[in-house]
């Protein structure tokens, strides 16, 4: 065996049909697992899905067999979770993952899981029992991955056989599982990364994923500095490694991690995302923002992100700057979880952290780099156990910005079914996400599955006196949607007395564009790079005075034409391209279909950013005050960026319906509000998955 088949195998199991007379040549054997903390196994939620539906219920449990003996396990998360009536059959959609907690497996031996993605292509090893061949045993094969998609990676070279669903795919590198064995086409077959473990935090009690993590590096801690005679993980990686390779080794990695482990996990993404910024902008010493792939849950993952940071600025200096990095973020999570969780944190535990750090420090650090952490530590464990303490001498970071929000809702899917996800927006260029649900919903569950991603992207966005703005990228057929009155909460207060009624009402409660900027913005445009009227237009509503201009020839401040003739298209684009770069199309009506839907993928064409409209049903006779209502409101704003200001104004007036009658708004405003380049081409076309992944190995 190599070095890392010694690993791996004492980590597999075998998931079987419950019950004490199991055989392995009987056909109860279902597939593949493997250890990733004591009493924790990971696996294809496919494979436990042939239990049936009372096993996806945790009613039944699950057989696993591994190298310590055979015992049961109940399936405690997965995604996806079939209909009853799918349970066991068919192929079944990404992630396909499911987490078992393995009675009587504390001391199972586990695998070591990679902190971040994959770097692609990565030579493999693909590991799992199989009877393929006769007799069941375990697999083990040699590929590459290379990615598939945002949900797969694609094997290639030895592919998986029929059982090992569920086994761990290994970067023969770096010694780490970086994915699970799915299933298997024609001529590749596909894996489910480790990070789709990030999944699992959104579902029901998903926070138990913090705990197994906590295991997971607590258990390859004490692996390393209480050898046996059995290989571990570390002193393997060590050995890919190589003698005097630079970077973070697996030694000060696997401590590092150990250190974590004792401390709170972080409230959301932002947390961590916010401290690897700040580490990426000091130590490579500019002004460094990256976009992140996916939203870290783990104080690990975020050191995971600062792996082979490099100084390309070629100033001289060392090129490999991982360490400085890793050891600044590692104090900058002690003084967070000091100052932000003290109730959680236990002060012994970081007292033994603080002087890791210092000491790693010492070894390793650059000066100024030491001299910052010596800033950051300075006094700290002091403050979280409630004594005095001298200055904390801090170097000086400029303050966290705020975030602002981005909801995406994709074109339709599978017949009706919106695919979703929230995401946060920093500095107008930086993403990092929240939420996704590929597989969509249909249009009358938007707010029901969108409510709560909204709520924690608004919590992460809102910082100091920022209060995060909604920017909601929309197909055309959706840009009447009330998300204006959107609330974060349940209404449950139709049963509600006045009393009652009364202190319900807060900022949770009340709809979003009453307390927030609500803008909706054309996804299909912002898809593409910004084209020169787009940017020209922006430009001229930066500068102002806004006015306004039909967005319909034949619906204008006058009212509709008594004949009916409506406006060509071609005559309709000659006006609105003609118009100043700071008019704003305005239409009394609705622009999700009909007229105003083509009137206003016009005005897009032509460029225009800005578009007011009122998205109700209304007589005729109220356009003339609408309008009247939307010349004042612009000429109010002056510029674009006064709008936000004078449009939630209006609506929290409007929201009194004698103030609406008068204003010629029985209905409610709706605002395109779209800027190129917010962020660089904003929003990628969303693909749906496949319905069905490769047949099941």
């Amino acid at each position: 065996m190599s070095a890392l088949e010694d690993v791996v195998r004492p980590s597999l199991a075998r998931i079987v049909a419950p019950g004490d007379g199991y055989a392995p040549d009987r056909g109860e054997y279902w597939g593949s697992g493997f250890f990733i903390a004591p009493g924790w196994l990971l696996t294809c939620a496919h494979v436990v899905g042939k239990g049936g539906a009372e096993v996806w219920r945790s009613r039944s449990p699950v057989g696993v067999t591994w190298q310590g003996g055979t015992t049961t396990g109940e399936v405690v998360l997965a995604k996806p979770r079939p209909e009853p009536s799918r349970t066991g059959r068919g192929r079944w959609d990404f992630p396909d993952i499911a987490l078992v907690r393995v009675h009587g497996a504390d001391d199972a031996r586990c695998v070591w899981l990679s902190d971040r993605a994959p770097t692609i292509p990565a030579p493999v090893g693909l590991h799992g029992w199989s009877r393929q061949t006769g007799a069941l045993g375990m697999r083990h094969g040699i590929g590459e991955a290379s990615t598939l998609d945002g949900k797969a990676l694609l094997l290639t070279g030895s592919l998986p056989v029929e059982g090992v669903s569920g086994g761990p795919v290994v970067d023969r590198r770096y010694g780490s599982v970086i994915a699970m064995n799915k299933g298997v086409g024609r001529t590749e077959g596909a894996a489910v990364p480790i990070t789709a473990l990030r999944e699992l935090y959104d579902v029901r009690g998903g926070d138990i994923l913090h705990t197994v993590m906590r295991e997971h590096d607590l258990h390859h801690l004490a692996r390393f500095t209480r050898p046996g005679p059995d290989p571990d993980w570390t002193r393997t990686q060590a050995r890919l490694r190589g003698p005097g390779a630079p970077g973070l080794a697996p030694a000060l990695r696997v401590h590092l991690y150990g250190h974590f482990a004792h401390l709170p996990p972080p409230d959301g993404p932002a947390d961590v995302t916010d401290l690897v910024q700040e580490v990426k902008s000091r130590v490579v010493q500019e002004d460094y923002r990256s976009p992140f792939a996916h939203g870290p849950r783990t104080w690990r993952e975020g050191a995971g992100l600062l792996h082979g940071l490099r100084d390309l600025s070629d100033k001289g200096s060392r090129p490999e700057l991982d360490v400085d990095a890793v050891l600044l973020y590692a104090a900058k999570v002690a003084r967070h979880t000091a100052l932000e969780r003290a109730a959680d944190t236990e002060p012994e535990r970081l007292g033994r952290f603080t002087r890791w750090i210092e000491e790693q420090a010492t070894l390793y650090a650059h000066a100024a780099i030491r001299e910052d952490i010596d800033g950051l530590l300075s006094g700290l464990c002091e403050r979280a156990a409630g004594r005095p303490a001298g200055p904390v001498l801090v170097r000086e970071e400029p303050p966290r910005a705020g975030a602002d929000v981005l909801l995406d809702i994709g074109e339709p899917v599978y017949g009706e079914r919106y695919p979703l996800s929230v995401r946060l927006l920093y500095d107008g260029r930086d993403v990092t996400p929240v939420y996704s649900n590929d597989l969509g919903v249909r249009r009358h569950e938007l707010q029901q599955y969108l409510r709560e991603p909204l709520a924690e992207a608004l919590r992460l966005g809102d910082r100091g006196e920022h209060l995060a703005v909604v920017e909601a990228f929309l197909p055309r057929a959706l840009f009447d949607e009330p998300l204006d009155e959107w609330r974060l909460v349940a209404d449950d207060t139709d049963d509600a007395g006045d009393d009652e009624d009364a202190d319900l009402f807060d900022e949770q409660s009340m709809p979003l564009g009453l307390r927030r900027t609500v803008l909706v913005r054309d996804r299909r445009r912002n898809a593409r790079p910004p084209t020169p009227e787009w940017r020209r237009r922006w430009t001229g509503a930066m500068r102002g005075p806004l006015t306004g201009v039909p967005l319909r020839g034949e619906a204008t401040d006058g009212g509709h034409p008594p004949d009916g003739r409506r406006e060509s298209r071609l005559a309709a684009y000659g006006r609105l391209s003609s118009s100043g770069d700071a008019c704003v199309p305005v239409f009394c009506g609705p622009v999700g279909s009909g007229a105003g839907r083509e009137a206003m993928a016009v005005a897009l064409a032509a460029g225009h950013p800005l578009v007011l409209w009122r998205r109700d049903g209304h007589d005729h006779d109220e356009c003339r005050a609408f309008h009247r209502s939307a010349a004042r409101l612009l000429g109010l704003a002056g510029r674009a960026e006064g709008l936000h200001r004078h449009v939630r104004d209006l609506r929290i007036d409007v929201s009194d319906p004698e103030n609406a009658l008068s204003e010629g708004l029985a209905g409610r405003i709706a605002v395109l509000y779209d800027p190129p380049d917010r962020p660089p081409y904003g929003t990628e076309m969303m693909r749906p998955p496949p319905m069905a992944g490769p047949a099941p190995a």
